[in-house]
């Protein structure tokens, strides 16, 4: 049974949120890596991917891991966060990207905040992070509460 939950936290709303805002953001930053724009020697999920599994390995290895990531943590925001507003979304945001810029980054050799390769993935890596937190919020608050949920009414 669904949970139908009168916020809007069903779980598959949450992961359907999730799984839109993990879709558009790697379309995003595909098409700035594919028009030279990213500053990134490859796509962080890759890299984190390849750190991991100890092996290189296909973009859509990278991108699973992308989608993995983006919809946990959709899926906590809309399912468990108690105010889900714009100013909420993109804290999370925030702490997201410090998180990598100082746990992700020096795991994959780029050192912290990405400066063994250069400054400007400091902002490059920004720039994803503010996104995913504005498409998370207005994703949530835009989609209807009910677009995912069956009747079952006679």
């Amino acid at each position: 049974m669904i949970n139908t939950d009168a916020n809007g936290r069903s779980w598959p709303r949450a992961i359907g949120i999730g799984l839109a805002v993990a879709v558009i953001a790697a379309i995003v930053m595909l098409a700035l890596t594919a028009a030279g724009v990213s500053p990134f020697p490859k796509p962080p999920s890759l890299a984190f991917a390849e750190t991991l599994l100890r092996r290189p390995l296909p973009l859509p290895v990278g991108l699973l891991f992308h989608a993995a990531y983006v919809t946990c943590w959709a899926v906590i925001f809309v399912r468990y966060f108690p105010r889900r507003d714009l100013k909420t979304a993109l804290a999370l945001a925030g702490a997201l990207w410090l998180v990598i810029l100082v746990v992700f980054f020096p795991v994959m050799g780029w050192g912290v905040a990405g400066l063994n390769v250069s400054p400007k993935l400091i902002p490059a890596s920004f720039v994803p992070h503010f996104v995913f937190g504005l498409l998370l919020w207005g994703l949530d608050k835009y989609v209807p509460r009910a677009a995912l949920l069956t009747s079952h009414r006679a």
